[in-house]
């Protein structure tokens, strides 16, 4: 890789991360909730958890929250006996 190269590669990544952030900010405060229910109760210490991955998965999750697309509901014995996931 030259250094051009390089300097575009660098100057591409800081962009996509620096549109995670401002991505990052409104999906925290209300996006999370529409794309997964149990984030309504979550803590500012929990949104601070996925901040990271907010930033790093943000192109996904814009498109999920756009679309309101919930988050499917995890099936399993437990929840089946206990009548959840229904």
């Amino acid at each position: 890789m030259t250094e051009t190269q390089a300097k575009w590669f660098l100057i591409a990544l800081g962009l996509y991360l620096a549109l995670g952030l401002l991505f990052a900010v409104p999906f925290l405060l209300k996006g999370a909730a529409k794309i997964d229910g149990d984030a309504v109760e979550g803590s500012w210490g929990f949104k601070l958890l996925i901040l990271p991955g907010t930033v790093a998965l943000w192109p996904l999750l814009l498109s999920r929250w756009l679309r309101f697309d919930a988050a499917p509901v995890e099936r399993s014995p437990h929840r089946d006996a206990a009548g959840e996931g229904r």
